[in-house]
C-alpha cells in the first residue's frame, strides 16, 4: 500500500474498473482519496452505479445490454440478439476519458470546483445510447419490435438482396427523399403519388408491402447499377460488408488508414484511429509484451529495484520481461 500512495502521489488520474468494493477494501475509494490526495482525479467504472438494488453486481458488456433493453431492440422479434461492438465498454470508456479531459482543463484554468471523483457505469451508458427506445415506450406505452437490419421508427429503411447476389442497403429519413427514392430511383410515380405512403408514419404502417416492392425491384439489378442509381437520387446507401471485406476496403485504403506495427510475435496491420486531426499522426508504437516496461516505468516513478521484486513476489506486478 506505501508503494501504491507513492505512485498516487506522482499522479493526476487515478482509473479504476474492479468489483464493486474492491476500492473501498484497498483503501482507494474515491472518498479515501479525497483527503489523502485531494489534487487526485479518481475515476471509477463499474457496472450499476453506486446507490441502487443491483450496486453490489458484476458487469460485462452483454450483461449490461441486457439489462438495459439494447438486446430486446436489436434481431428480430422472438430472436434478440446483442449488438456486435462492445458498445457498453468502448462508450462507458468515452464517457470516462471526457471526464478526465474535462477536469484537467477545469484544473488547469482553476475552475475545477473541487470535482475530484468520477463515476461511470456500463448500464447508465446503455441507458443513456437507449434514449429513443425509452423516450417512445415511455410516452406512448408501446415497447418497439426489433427490425433486423431495418428500423421500427423509419420506412423504406433496411438491407436487399441484388441481382448478383449482394446485398445493399437503402433508407430514407425524410418525406422528400422518399419522393426521391420512389419516383428516382424506383421509376415508381404512383407510390410516390400513394396517400398511404406521403408519410413516415403511413410508411412505417405499411412497411411490409413496401419492402415487397423495393425486393422485387432490387432483385432486378445488380449492386453497382442500384448504388450508382441511389447515389444519383440522392438517397443513402451502402453495401452490406462482412468484416474480411471491411480488411481490404477500398475506402480504407485509399485514404491511408492502414499501419504496420511490431509485437512480440512479429509485425501486424493496425487502423489508425479517429479522429482525423490536421497536422497530427496518432502514435502506432509497438505492442509491448507483458512486463516489458514494467521495471522501467516503475523506476521512473521512484520505486526502487527491491520494492519492484518485492511486488513481484507478490503478484501485483508481471514477472521480469525476458
Amino acid at each position: 500500500m506505501a508503494v501504491l500512495h507513492r505512485l498516487l502521489d506522482r499522479a493526476d488520474v487515478m482509473v479504476s474498473n474492479l468489483a464493486p468494493g474492491a476500492t473501498s477494501q484497498l483503501g482507494i475509494a474515491p472518498a479515501d482519496l479525497a483527503v489523502s490526495h485531494p489534487d487526485l482525479i479518481a475515476v471509477e467504472i463499474d457496472g450499476y452505479g453506486a446507490g441502487g438494488p443491483l450496486s453490489h453486481k458484476r458487469a460485462y458488456d452483454l450483461l449490461a445490454q441486457a439489462e438495459a433493453g439494447a438486446c430486446s431492440i436489436t434481431g428480430l422479434p422472438g430472436a434478440p440478439a446483442k449488438p456486435g461492438p462492445p458498445m457498453a465498454d468502448v462508450c462507458t470508456g468515452l464517457y470516462a476519458a471526457l471526464s478526465i479531459l474535462a477536469l484537467l482543463c477545469g484544473n488547469e484554468r482553476g475552475r475545477s470546483g473541487g470535482h475530484t471523483a468520477v463515476a461511470v457505469s456500463l448500464f447508465d451508458t446503455m441507458t443513456e445510447l437507449m434514449g429513443y427506445s425509452l423516450n417512445h415506450a415511455q410516452h406512448t406505452g408501446v415497447d418497439q419490435q426489433p427490425a433486423g437490419m431495418g428500423s421500427p421508427a423509419v420506412a423504406p429503411y433496411g438491407a436487399y438482396r441484388t441481382a448478383d447476389g449482394q446485398t445493399v442497403v437503402l433508407g430514407t429519413t425524410n418525406d422528400r427523399e422518399w419522393q426521391r427514392f420512389a419516383r428516382d430511383l424506383l421509376g415508381q410515380p404512383d407510390l410516390a403519388d400513394d396517400e398511404r405512403f406521403l408519410t413516415n408514419s403511413g410508411r412505417t404502417k405499411h412497411r411490409e408491402f413496401l419492402d415487397t416492392q423495393i425486393t422485387q425491384w432490387a432483385a432486378r439489378h445488380d449492386l453497382e447499377q442500384v448504388q450508382r442509381s441511389a447515389d444519383a437520387a440522392g438517397i443513402g446507401n451502402a453495401r452490406f460488408n462482412k468484416p474480411s471485406e471491411v480488411i481490404a476496403h477500398p475506402h480504407l485504403t485509399a485514404r491511408d488508414r492502414w499501419r504496420q506495427i511490431d509485437t512480440p510475435h512479429g509485425p501486424v496491420p493496425a487502423l489508425l484511429p479517429p479522429p482525423v486531426i490536421s497536422g497530427y499522426d496518432p502514435p502506432m508504437g509497438a505492442i509491448p509484451a507483458l512486463g516489458q516496461h514494467t521495471e522501467s516505468v516503475l523506476t521512473e516513478l521512484g520505486i526502487r529495484k527491491d520494492e519492484i521484486t518485492a511486488l513481484r513476489a507478490q503478484g501485483a506486478v508481471a514477472p521480469a520481461h525476458r
